[in-house]
């Protein structure tokens, strides 16, 4: 699959890195880089070893603390973004290294968690991503991501189609695709993840226009770098999808919410130590009396302390 232009994606990161406002336009970035954080901490475990795959400014390093990440390495393809990412004060160890997310440098197992926040949907091949992730990490190592999902946008794309419709009489693609959250769990499992814990979360923002919002993405390099997006959008259908999209989904302030879906996951690399589920056959309660369940457990609290009465009593 060859969906996205790289390049043009770096040269989106290129011109973002070199504004002077750069940072007001990581709100999004920085929100979900929280929220993925917050996962990790969830964690009880200490990582040696970590890698912010497509860091972008730091979103989600800037939030780690040595209690848990001793060494962290952060990567971006871009190194204009790289030079301007906020590095954490409170590790041990940060480097920062120019890493393509479709080429990964690491040694196999050599990595106890690597993290990704909002970099993954610009991927062509995210299985092969996916697998070699799986190699780099060590054993009992974790993957937690997060990236856009399906659903991000819909209201800019429905007004765009139906403006060009209108004004054109056929509509192009200016909304990359983003990956479905039903393709993610089969995607990790095919490459070797297990205890997969995947979850989403809908983030919507409002602004006063269709216009601010296509300046945003722009400035949070999320514009559109798929091969088959149209270079040039004609004034006229412009101004008539900024009333569609007004029409349709405006609030009644006149502001226009904009839907940002995003995808969290969570895999692991098998180890021995990791808890295995049971044999299938080997439940011993129905599914049937799960709508009486407290009864069920008192008979079976009861049934074990017979036994073990019955027990005591024969070694007397």
């Amino acid at each position: 699959m060859n969906i996205f232009d790289r390049n043009a994606k770096k040269s989106h990161k290129d011109i973002a890195a070199k504004a002077a406002d750069f940072e007001t336009y990581n709100y999004l970035k920085d929100e979900v880089g929280f929220r993925l954080a917050d996962r990790i901490f969830d964690i009880n475990k200490n990582f040696k070893v970590a890698v912010d795959l497509g860091c972008g400014f730091g979103h989600v390093s800037k939030h780690l603390s040595k209690d848990v990440v001793e060494e962290l390495i952060m990567c971006d393809r871009s190194e204009l973004v790289l030079e301007k990412a906020a590095v954490p004060e409170d590790i041990t160890s940060c480097r920062k290294m120019v890493v393509d997310e479709e080429h990964l440098p690491f040694a196999d197992e050599s990595i106890d968690i690597v993290l990704s926040s909002l970099s993954l949907h610009w991927v062509n091949q995210l299985p092969s991503t996916f697998t070699q992730i799986m190699k780099c990490l060590k054993k009992d190592g974790v993957f937690i991501g997060a990236l856009f999902g399906g659903e991000t946008l819909f209201e800019l794309r429905g007004a765009l189609q139906l403006a060009e419709i209108e004004r054109e009489g056929g509509f192009a693609a200016h909304i990359s695709p983003f990956t479905e959250i039903r393709d993610v769990g089969s995607l990790l499992n095919r490459a070797g993840f297990t205890m997969l814990t995947i979850d989403t979360d809908e983030i919507c923002v409002n602004y006063p226009s269709m216009f601010e919002l296509m300046h945003d993405l722009k400035g949070m390099a999320e514009n559109n770098a798929s091969w088959i997006r149209k270079l040039h959008l004609h004034r006229e259908t412009m101004f008539a999808a900024s009333a569609i999209y007004q029409e349709l989904y405006g609030n009644p302030d006149g502001t226009v919410p904009a839907t940002f879906q995003v995808i969290y996951m969570i895999g692991w690399k098998p180890a021995p130590s990791q808890p295995q589920p049971l044999e299938r056959g080997s439940g011993n309660v129905s599914m049937k009396d799960i709508y009486r369940i407290d009864d069920v457990i008192k008979e079976k609290a009861h049934e074990l302390a017979q036994q073990a009465a019955d027990e005591n009593e024969k070694n007397k």
